[in-house]
């Protein structure tokens, strides 16, 4: 007998469409400015650890409750241990916060344009996906905490356009709001100001980091998340229980050894930042105020994926999305000053010599 094993995919999975990261170029000599990644390195202390780190001791599992891990982010943002989680990437944490709150059928919202990964997580779980548009400036949009949903998903600063909401406008959120509130803060360390102890006043909070980006660790794939005691217990059921491997537990406890150097590269950053928004603004662009590592930049004429496409085929790859809102914008991770420069000076011939 024939079986078509593709008659037994959940239909909620079917139907999906699947999320497409920014492209991994499969050779040298480009200037990749299109993942948000940090350019410059984890600290030489921290590498050093993780090749100490390749030894026998690799035939052994990790350990599941992360606590080296753990006592250092509690002993950093002064919150007891049973208030954090660690997890494979901030990503996972979304994924093990859904499975936790979220059954078939129920709604989780979020405001748009946002991380387009938000949907394929929501559609995994076969919840109800309800957005409300963020304005143009990027304010906090007025329904959001209308929505009723069970869980609203907050990127603080947005992806993709940077921008920062503050605080206190978060809190009232998390007042209002009918469920429980994800504060993704994936790209806080670039801004000026973040929320990890909000869930200590709003239970129904909780806040996730990465060390992705700032600590320049992305493919170590570590997230860490902070909650009540009580949240943090739930979400200790669900997650697999070896979910960050040996040599993931080392970076991270080594990079929180040397969080100054972090720090550091966040200011570089933000120097940076401050100088490619200017540059592009003198080309023309609409670009956002952005407390990220990333600025959106909104240009009519040439177009946005013309832009793009040129840049790709001159080694600079940018990211373009193909969607409402997003086709005349350009998201542009902020690289060194001479990656930048090279950057704004092939877009400034691009726009002279279209």
């Amino acid at each position: 007998m024939s079986v078509d094993p593709l008659a037994f995919v959940r239909p909620c999975i079917a139907r999906m469409e699947a999320y497409v990261p920014g492209e991994q170029p499969g050779t040298g000599g480009f200037i990749k400015l299109n993942t948000n990644e940090n350019p410059y390195p984890p600290p030489a202390a921290v590498l050093e650890r993780i090749r100490a780190a390749c030894n026998g001791d690799l035939r052994l599992y990790p350990d599941a409750s992360a606590r080296e891990v753990r006592c250092r982010l509690a002993t950093l943002f002064g919150v007891p241990m049973e208030t954090t989680i660690v997890g494979n990437g901030s990503d996972e944490l979304l994924s093990i916060i859904l499975r936790a709150f979220v059954d078939p059928g129920q709604t989780v919202a979020f405001p748009t344009p946002t991380y387009s990964y938000y949907h394929q997580l929501v559609q995994t779980q076969g919840g109800q996906i309800r957005t409300v548009d963020f304005p143009d400036d990027y304010a906090l949009p007025a329904g959001l905490a209308r929505t009723g949903a069970r869980v609203l998903l907050l990127a603080n600063p947005n992806a993709p356009s940077g921008t920062l909401l503050p605080l206190a406008q978060v809190a009232e959120l998390a007042e209002r709001c009918a469920g429980m509130l994800v504060l993704d803060e994936a790209y806080v360390d670039f801004a000026t100001e973040g929320g990890v102890r909000l869930f200590e006043r709003h239970p129904n909070v909780i806040v996730l980091r990465t060390m992705s980006k700032s600590f320049s660790l992305a493919g170590m794939r570590i997230g860490f998340g902070f909650a009540v005691p009580e949240i943090i217990a739930q979400l200790w059921k669900i997650k697999d229980h070896y979910n960050l491997n040996r040599l993931s537990l080392v970076a991270a406890a080594a990079a929180l050894d040397h969080i100054d150097a972090m720090r550091a590269n966040a200011r570089r950053i933000g120097q940076t930042r401050a100088a490619l928004t200017g540059a592009l603004r003198d080309l023309g662009f609409r670009v956002w105020d952005s407390q990220a590592n990333f600025v959106l930049a909104q240009r009519q004429t040439p177009p946005a994926k013309i832009l793009y496409e040129a840049l790709k085929s001159r080694r600079i790859l940018v990211r373009f999305f193909d969607q409402p809102r997003l086709r005349d914008c350009l998201r542009i991770t902020v690289g060194t000053p001479e990656q930048v420069a090279r950057l704004v000076a092939e877009l400034d011939d691009l726009i002279r010599h279209p």
